[in-house]
């Protein structure tokens, strides 16, 4: 029988992308799965599909998550949220010398793709139609975009926090100060309508940067779960990714056009609204997304695929998508007081 290959995730609040994670690795049946978190109530720290789970130390994280993987035996370290990418991907050297191989994209691709500013302005350089986009520092900036427009903070938007849709300069504004105050720098940004079409996108990427695979999803936008905020002509999705899953090549070959652009030797998720025929992303983030399962029950295994990649260096040659709607709701779980972890 082979040996499973030890893996633990980062992060594995309940809902989201570590839970994900869990369930795709699940799936391939070849891996032993341990979870870590840095809050005492985290879903995952609960659940039974986990090996082994850890409590994690805040203030000393990265130390913290070595020290769980080393008594786990973990060979593979995967980032379960946006967060735990930022901290772990500036510590690959902290990471390699204790015998750990981190699974994300490479330093330079999280720096870039971690500020919305700094990724609209790579992908104009590099030719890539993107949404008009503006750092807002007055009404001139706003109106140069466009209203309506989108607002958000251009860093720490995962899961579409604090993304408001403003249908006038004076509603932008408001939402750029109560960004501000929240400590984040407000964006505005183009606003592009759903009739097109909105899709999540998967690319991933060899440490060689050649494409493994692609996967598009189109997202439905009447279920309450995938909408965080429709109002006066305008809807904005939420972190839930749902909907149908197709082949759609000249989506899927834009997207990896935009990962070759990029540099990406990882997963990269790319969400993005079609302005006729062009795909115009609105959002790009270098780490696997928390539609992972969705993907992986659609027969991409991006997890699978790129670990197997990692671990051995070999890559399916072709997969087998099974075109159809993915949908998804939340679960529920009952943990006794005494059980918490102090």
């Amino acid at each position: 029988m082979n040996r499973q290959m030890r893996v633990m995730v980062a992060g594995v609040g309940g809902a989201s992308l570590g839970s994900e994670i869990l369930k795709a690795l699940a799936l391939a049946g070849r891996y032993r799965v341990f979870g870590c978190d840095i809050s005492k109530t985290a879903y995952g720290l609960y659940e039974e599909g986990f090996a082994k789970t850890y409590l994690v130390d805040r203030q000393d994280y990265v130390p913290s998550v070595i020290a769980a993987c080393q008594d786990a035996g973990a060979e593979f370290l995967i980032p379960g949220g946006e967060a735990p990418m930022v901290l772990l991907g500036s510590q690959t050297d902290a990471l390699r010398d204790a015998g750990i191989r981190l699974a994300c994209n490479r330093p330079e691709v999280i720096a870039t793709c971690s500020d919305k500013a700094e990724t609209f302005r790579v992908l104009t350089a590099l030719g890539i139609a993107i949404p008009r986009t503006s750092t807002i520092d007055g009404a001139a900036s706003i109106e140069h975009v466009g209203v309506p427009c989108v607002v958000k903070p251009a860093t720490g938007t995962g899961g579409s926090a604090m993304v408001f849709f403003a249908t006038d300069v004076e509603e932008a504004l408001i939402y750029a100060d109560y960004i501000r105050r929240m400590g984040g720098t407000p964006i505005a940004q183009e606003y592009i309508s759903e009739e097109g079409g909105e899709f999540t996108v998967g690319v991933l990427s060899l440490p060689d940067r050649r494409v493994a695979g692609s996967i598009a999803l189109r997202r439905a936008l009447d279920a309450k779960l995938s909408v965080m905020m429709r109002c006066r002509g305008g809807v904005i999705s939420s972190g839930y990714s749902q909907g149908y899953i197709d082949d759609f090549p000249e989506i899927r070959n834009q997207c990896e056009a935009i990962a070759r652009a990029l540099g990406s030797i990882g997963p990269l998720n790319i969400q993005g609204r079609l302005r006729g025929r062009e795909f115009v992303p609105f959002e790009i983030n270098p780490r696997f997304s928390a539609s992972t399962y969705l993907r992986a029950m659609a027969g991409f295994n991006e997890l699978d695929i790129y670990l197997q990649a990692l671990a051995t260096g070999a890559v399916p040659e072709r997969l087998n998508i099974r075109k159809g709607w993915y949908l998804r709701s939340l679960t529920e779980k009952f943990v006794a007081p005494e059980a918490v972890r102090g």
